[in-house]
């Protein structure tokens, strides 16, 4: 067993911190001041988000939430988000399963220079 006190971690402000990962989800530790944000974002896994301490505004397409300590936010696979800390907040992001389709990390070699080409095109004719 894993365990930990997501309240009482060391974890430097606007530097998230891996605590677990597997094939099954990853879990990720966030130290957000006030006022600073996570810009808009999507990611290939279904997202959870969940407040820990503080108070956090999730954003997705035109809706927006805020919660305290045991809020928590569910994002879709491709979901675009935004997390914004109305006060110093401590949260979790959990990623399921890990990685998702279309990650990086689960492609092959041979996918993986395939976009590399594809965007190397795309660079040279926006050039």
């Amino acid at each position: 067993m894993n365990s930990w006190d997501v309240s009482s971690l060391d974890l430097a402000a606007r530097k998230p911190e891996i605590l677990s990962s597997g094939d099954a989800a990853r879990v990720v530790a966030f130290n957000l001041p006030e006022g600073e944000r996570l810009q808009d974002h999507e990611v290939h896994e279904r997202a959870w988000v969940v407040v820990v301490d503080g108070e956090i505004e999730v954003e997705a397409g035109e809706a927006s939430q805020s919660g305290g300590p045991g809020f928590v936010a569910e994002f879709d696979p491709g979901e675009r988000h935004g997390v914004r800390a109305v006060s110093d907040s401590r949260f979790l992001l959990f990623l399921a399963p890990w990685g998702g389709a279309g990650h990086p990390g689960t492609m092959t070699l041979e996918e993986k220079a395939e976009v590399r080409e594809r965007a190397s095109e795309r660079s040279e004719a926006d050039a």
